[in-house]
């Protein structure tokens, strides 16, 4: 079993920045891969950026040069660096891990290789 408790929203102006925060705990190995992932109200939840336990990244279009995703191992502690927000960047985000045995070997944004979730963190950006 794997929790996830997600910290660090908020709600902040466009341009400008928050750091999320995903606290992990139990089985490493379902650990593979770490992700975060976002839903808008109204839309369907997409991936915004991945991380694998080789350190390769993945990050959607919409983010990419903006956002930063990062873990440290000894914390057991995952974190979204979200710089430059826009108003469409508003939305639920979510910590996502994923294993080989869910289909997660490489770092990825496919939803459904992702077994276990956090509750979510609001990020809200106005403009």
């Amino acid at each position: 079993q794997v929790q996830l408790v997600e910290s660090g929203g908020g709600s902040v102006q466009a341009g400008g920045s928050l750091r999320l925060s995903c606290a992990a705990s139990g089985n490493t190995y379902s650990r593979y891969c770490m992700a975060w992932f976002r839903q808008a109200a109204g839309k369907e939840r997409e991936g915004v950026a991945s991380i694998d336990s080789d350190g390769r990244e993945v990050y959607a279009d919409s983010v990419k040069g903006r956002f930063t995703i990062s873990k440290d191992n000894a914390k057991n502690t995952l974190y979204l660096q979200l710089n430059s927000l826009k108003p469409e960047d508003t939305a639920m985000y979510y910590c996502a891990a994923g294993s080989p045995a869910t289909g997660c070997w490489l770092a990825s944004l496919v939803l459904r290789w992702y077994g276990y979730w956090g509750q979510g963190t609001q990020v809200t950006v106005s403009s």
